[in-house]
């Protein structure tokens, strides 16, 4: 069985619909939760890979959140053993700033659902390959990435030039959130914080009624873009151990 470390940093940021997709196939998660142990510093040791999910802090913000500058070194950890990562949102943010890339703020938050545009790259690679040229998925950041040096850009939105990127053959960062479903976006609508964020974005039109208004138009599609890629994903941890048990010639 293939065991997955997941890195979790407010309690409303989940593996969503990976969760059961991961354990159908037999994989064990070990969720390490940030928010309420922030002095974790978890080793990749008797892990096969790793997924960051997302959250509200800067990937710089290390003097408040010390475990981020331990999450880069997990990345770092994950790409020497060729472990398979995937990073969502601020997890994507952090696997850039990992490989050489620069975190910034965003010109415009996106939160709610935006038109994804696929690169040509897209449609050869193995996550992203069954979306079309262009796609509606669901946001929530404030910060955007550059490419890293050797990844390749996978696709974007008009506010957000870098929308997912891959590195090598097994390390993933995805702005946008796929793991999400209706009753998780309606929890995400209720935190606290998150509303004093989309009361800042009222004079745009974006509100929680406007999202919930929305959403049953595009989380079928969503949720198929989701088990397609989550299921490639899964696939990776078979061909990384492939690979690491060939012998040596």
């Amino acid at each position: 069985m293939p065991n997955i470390l997941v890195c979790q940093h407010v309690p409303h940021e989940l593996l969503g619909t990976l969760n059961p997709l991961l354990k159908s196939r037999g994989f064990r998660m070990k969720y390490v939760n940030f928010g309420r142990h922030p002095d974790a510093r978890p080793s990749l040791a008797g892990y096969d890979g790793l997924v960051i999910l997302g959250g509200p802090m800067n990937v710089d913000e290390v003097a408040r959140f010390p475990f981020l500058a331990h999450e880069v070194a997990l990345v770092h950890e994950a790409r020497d053993g060729e472990q398979p990562v995937l990073g969502i949102c601020l997890g994507a943010q952090l696997v850039a700033k990992a490989l050489g890339g620069v975190v910034s703020k965003a010109r415009e938050r996106e939160i709610g659902w935006y038109e994804l545009s696929l690169t040509a790259a897209a449609g050869r690679d193995p996550l992203l390959r069954h979306f079309g040229g262009v796609e509606q998925v669901f946001e929530w950041h404030g910060d955007v990435f550059s490419v890293p040096p050797g990844a390749e850009p996978l696709a974007s939105t008009a506010g957000c030039a870098n929308q997912a990127i891959r590195f090598g053959e097994r390390i993933y960062g995805l702005q946008f959130h796929l793991e999400v479903d209706e009753p998780m976006i309606e929890r995400w609508l209720r935190v606290p914080t998150n509303l004093v964020e989309l009361a800042e974005l009222k004079d745009r039109g974006i509100t929680a009624e406007s999202i919930r208004a929305i959403t049953p138009r595009h989380i079928a599609r969503l949720q198929e873009l989701g088990r397609e890629t989550f299921t490639a994903f899964a696939g990776l941890f078979g061909e990384s151990r492939r690979l690491r048990l060939l012998p040596s010639r």
